[in-house]
C-alpha cells in the first residue's frame, strides 16, 4: 500500500525523452465507431446517476429504522453500545457512497460539457447545468476553463490550472548557489503541517481554485475567479452563461436553506454537507494527480505541442470498480480522454487499448495505490525551474525525481519541428 507501483518505478529509472507521436497516428489507431455518441446510452448512465443518489438518500432517511428494526432482525442489538457502533457505521457507508455519487454528478457534468452524451449541444448543457448546480458547482464557468485546460495541457505559460509553482515563488536562491539548507529553510514544515496543508487542499482546494484561481494559471491578475461573467477567464460570448451558473449555484443554496429551516441543520449537515465535502475531495484529489506527478513533464512554449501535453498525464486505477462506477472512467482512461475529450467515456476503456498501442513507452500509468500517490505528489511537486524547455517538479530538498535526456533531446529537435507540421500535430498558437 505504501509502494510505487512498477510502472513508477520504471519512469524512474529511465531518462525522459519527449515523444515525436502525431496526432494523425493516434487518430488512425482509433475505429471511428468508438468516438460516436449513444444517446440511449447516454440516457441510462444519467438516469442511472440520479437513482443511485436518491437511493441513498432513501437509505440515509431510514438508518434510525433499520436501527430499531435490529437491521430487519438479522442483528440483534441489544446494547447500546451495539446501537451506537451500528449507528456510525451506518452513517459512515451513507457519507462514503453518497459522497461518490455527488462525485458522479460532478463527472457526469464534466462529460455533458465536452459534448459527449448526446448530439444536441442544448441538451447536453441543460443537463450539465443541473447536475453540477446540485453540487454548488458552476457549469458553463467551469466547461470554460476546464476546455481551455484540454487545448493547453501541460503548458506552463498557458495551461488553466494545477500549474507548477517556480523557483521564485518561494524566493529560494538560484539554482547554483542554492544549498541544502536553504531549501529545507524555506520549504521543511512537520509532518502534522503538511497533513495540515493537504487536508485544507482536499476539503476546499475546490472552492478556493473557483473562488481565488488557486493553482491557476499566473498570467491572470489577483482577483480572477469563476463567478463574475468579466472575469479574464471568459470571453465576452461566454458572460450569460456564468450569469447563469452563478444563478443556479444561488438557487441550491436557497433550496439548502429551505430545507434547513424545515428539517434543521444539523440534518442539513448530515446528508448533505459532509457527502458535498467528500465529493470535493474526489475531484480535486482525481484532477491534481492527473497533472500532477514527480514523472511526468512540463513544457514551455518551445518544447510544447497539444499531443505532448496530452500525453503528459497519467491513468490511475482510483477505486477500482467504484472508480469506473461512479466516476466514469476519469481517472483509469484519462489519457484518452485528453487526445479524444469528445469521445464518449463509456468508450474510453477501448480507446485507452487503442492510443496505448501508439504511445507505448510515452503511455503513463500507474498503479501505486492512490492515496500513497496523492501524499507523494503533494510533498514531492514543491516547485519548478524558471529555466528549460522541458522540466520536471523538485522537492523541498531541490531534487527532481527525473531528468531529460539532454542528447536525445538535441537530436529530436534537430527535426522535430519538421516532423510536426507535415504529420499534422495540433499546436495552439
Amino acid at each position: 500500500m505504501f509502494s510505487h507501483g512498477s510502472e513508477y518505478e520504471e519512469r524512474l529509472r529511465k531518462p525522459f525523452v519527449p515523444p515525436t507521436i502525431t496526432l494523425k497516428e493516434i487518430h488512425e489507431a482509433v475505429p471511428k465507431h468508438l468516438l460516436r455518441k449513444n444517446p440511449w446510452l447516454s440516457a441510462y448512465y444519467c438516469v442511472r446517476d440520479i437513482v443511485c443518489c436518491v437511493a441513498i438518500f432513501y437509505v440515509g432517511f431510514h438508518i434510525e429504522d433499520i436501527l430499531k428494526s435490529d437491521f430487519g432482525g438479522l442483528v440483534p442489538l441489544t446494547a447500546l453500545w451495539q446501537v451506537y457502533l451500528a449507528r456510525t457505521g451506518l452513517w459512515l457507508l451513507y457519507w462514503w457512497f453518497q459522497g461518490l455519487s455527488f462525485a458522479s454528478f460532478f463527472c457526469i457534468a464534466h462529460e455533458l460539457g465536452h459534448q459527449t452524451m448526446f448530439n444536441n449541444r442544448y441538451v447536453n448543457d441543460t443537463l450539465g447545468y443541473f447536475f453540477h448546480a446540485f453540487i454548488l458547482a458552476p457549469f458553463f464557468a467551469w466547461k470554460a476553463s476546464h476546455n481551455a485546460h484540454h487545448r493547453t495541457v501541460a503548458s506552463i505559460e498557458r495551461d488553466e490550472n494545477y500549474v507548477p509553482y517556480e523557483r521564485s515563488y518561494y524566493n529560494l536562491p538560484p539554482r547554483e548557489k542554492a544549498t541544502t539548507a536553504d531549501y529545507l529553510e524555506v520549504l521543511d514544515e512537520t509532518p502534522i503541517l503538511t497533513l495540515g496543508r493537504l487536508l485544507v487542499m482536499q476539503g476546499v482546494g475546490w472552492w478556493l481554485y473557483i473562488s481565488t484561481n488557486a493553482m491557476g494559471s499566473k498570467r491572470y491578475p489577483k482577483g480572477t475567479n469563476h463567478f463574475s461573467p468579466y472575469s479574464p477567464l471568459f470571453r465576452p460570448d461566454q458572460r450569460l452563461g456564468i450569469f447563469l451558473s452563478d444563478v443556479g449555484i444561488i438557487g441550491m443554496l436557497s433550496i439548502l436553506y429551505y430545507c434547513g429551516t424545515i428539517y434543521g441543520g444539523k440534518a442539513v449537515f448530515m446528508y448533505y454537507f459532509v457527502p458535498y465535502v467528500l465529493c470535493n475531495h474526489w475531484y480535486v484529489m482525481l484532477t491534481y494527480l492527473h497533472h500532477s506527478d514527480p514523472t511526468i513533464p512540463h513544457y514551455r512554449k518551445e518544447e510544447w505541442s497539444w499531443v505532448r501535453g496530452a500525453a503528459a498525464t497519467v491513468d490511475r486505477p482510483l477505486l477500482g470498480w467504484a472508480g469506473r462506477f461512479f466516476l466514469h472512467n476519469v481517472s483509469h482512461d484519462h489519457v484518452a480522454h485528453h487526445f479524444f475529450s469528445y469521445a464518449p467515456f463509456y468508450n474510453q476503456p477501448e480507446i485507452t487499448k487503442c492510443v496505448r498501442s501508439v504511445l507505448k513507452e510515452h503511455y503513463n500509468y500507474d498503479s501505486t495505490n492512490t492515496f500513497f500517490a496523492l501524499y507523494r505528489s503533494f510533498t514531492e511537486c514543491v516547485f519548478i525551474e524558471e529555466d528549460g524547455a522541458i522540466v520536471f517538479y523538485k522537492n523541498k530538498h531541490g531534487h527532481s525525481q527525473r531528468d531529460v535526456a539532454e542528447m536525445k533531446l538535441k537530436e529530436i529537435d534537430a527535426t522535430w519541428n519538421a516532423e510536426e507540421q507535415d504529420n499534422g500535430v495540433q499546436v495552439i498558437e
